[in-house]
C-alpha cells in the first residue's frame, strides 16, 4: 500500500531534534521508530499514532481520531488520525508529542 510522502516528510521534520529515529516500512506504510519502538506511522493518508493503553481513550476523544483496526479488531494503544486531524503543523506536533509521551517511557530496543 502506498503512503502519503508529503505527510511522511512532515513527520520527519517533527523528529529532527531526536537522535534515535529510524524509518521502517511496516503495517503497509512507513513507521517512525524512536529508540527501537514504533511511535508514528503513515498509512495511505492516515497518521498512525501510538499513544499507549493509558492514553488510548483520551486520544480517541480527539477530533478525527478513530481506533486503529487493521484486522477489524482495534489495537489498544494505537489510533488512526484522519487528514483533517493533522492538517496544520500545530495539530501534527500535538500528535507527535502525545506519542512521544508514551514511547519515551518504554525501554530502548
Amino acid at each position: 500500500m502506498a503512503y502519503d510522502e508529503g505527510l511522511a516528510q512532515r513527520v520527519r521534520e517533527q523528529f529532527e531534534e531526536l537522535d534515535d529515529v529510524v524509518e521502517k516500512k511496516m503495517f503497509g506504510g512507513l513507521c517512525f521508530m524512536v529508540q527501537g519502538n514504533m511511535s508514528l506511522g503513515v498509512n495511505a493518508e492516515d497518521l498512525m499514532v501510538r499513544v499507549g493503553p493509558e492514553g488510548h481513550e483520551e486520544a480517541l476523544a480527539q477530533p478525527h481520531a478513530r481506533p486503529m483496526d487493521f484486522t477489524k479488531r482495534p489495537m489498544k494503544g494505537f489510533v488512526f488520525v484522519d487528514p483533517k486531524g493533522y492538517e496544520d503543523d500545530a495539530a501534527l506536533a500535538s500528535w507527535v508529542e502525545r506519542s512521544l509521551r508514551f514511547v519515551l517511557t518504554l525501554p530502548a530496543k
